[in-house]
């Protein structure tokens, strides 16, 4: 039998696949193609000891742990969000949906100055937790909050439309066969769920690796107390014509984002065809 002939609504295949080529090509890889150019100039021995210097070393670190401890924090609260909007009706619902995407929306430089602000020791929150010994600005839990702000969304809106896709009857079935409501979302809820929180997870983990805006300016970006991220050292290198370290700097950080950007794939690649089987 003769194959149905395909009728697409946007002809010109070749034409729509040449621009698309063309303009992920200048927008997208030539860019980090001339970062690994330059990066291959130097020897393993050069880029390992640029990378290893101490005010790098701790940056890189202070980057991972800062962002990692936030993106455990927005996939915990981030599925609370996503529950509380797709599972009840309230006032103000359509409102706070929208509040969700606002750290997309605001320059990430007006959210760094405003939370530095609240968190000062003068601030709002900060008076609050000055009276208890507590110093939020400026230290490394300024920098955790900050990350907290920007990845939240990325958590809600991965876990919400799965949330909103999955079927109750399979709540009801654990219910009616005397399961606990602890034992149902561990067993039945959590395993649909997990695809979703880990992809989540990793874009707001990747996200705070790299950020900028929103923590240069409550981070103090001081090397004695480790509280500068790895996006400001490279700024800096840039600023004192340190090309090499720059350049080393960011192949490590591009090594990075495709590692987690594989990971994100390879969890949605497999979600995919686990509901495709069901």
């Amino acid at each position: 039998m003769k194959k149905a002939k395909k009728t697409r609504v946007i002809p010109g295949y070749h034409l729509t696949f040449g621009i698309v080529i063309t303009l992920l090509s200048l927008i997208v890889l030539i860019p980090l193609a001339s970062v690994l150019v330059y990066a291959l100039k130097l020897s393993p021995g050069e880029w390992f000891r640029l990378i290893m210097k101490e005010n790098v070393r701790n940056a890189f670190l202070t980057s991972v742990g800062c962002s990692f401890l936030a993106a455990v924090i927005n996939t915990v609260f981030g599925l609370i969000l996503a529950w509380t909007l797709v599972k009840y009706e309230f006032p103000g619902k359509k409102l706070l949906d929208g509040f969700i995407e606002l750290p997309f929306a605001l320059p990430t430089a007006v959210a760094g100055i405003t939370l530095s602000k609240l968190f000062t020791d003068s601030g709002f929150y900060g008076k609050i937790f000055a009276k208890l010994g507590i110093r939020i600005a400026y230290t490394k839990a300024g920098l955790v909050i900050a990350l907290i702000f920007v990845g939240i969304p990325f958590v809600v809106r991965a876990v919400q439309p799965v949330l909103e896709k999955m079927d109750g009857q399979y709540e009801e079935a654990a219910f009616m066969l005397g399961a606990s409501r602890r034992k149902t979302f561990l067993a039945v809820i959590l395993p649909e769920l997990r695809p979703a929180l880990l992809t989540g997870f990793g874009l707001a983990f990747a996200r705070g690796i790299g950020e900028y805006g929103s923590v240069i300016y409550i981070s103090g970006n001081s090397a004695k107390d480790k509280t500068q991220v790895i996006s400001y050292v490279i700024m800096q290198k840039l600023g004192m014509i340190d090309y090499e370290s720059a350049t080393a700097i960011a192949l490590l950080m591009l090594i990075i984002s495709f590692v987690l950007l594989l990971f994100i794939n390879i969890v949605q690649a497999r979600q995919s065809a686990r509901t495709n089987l069901l």
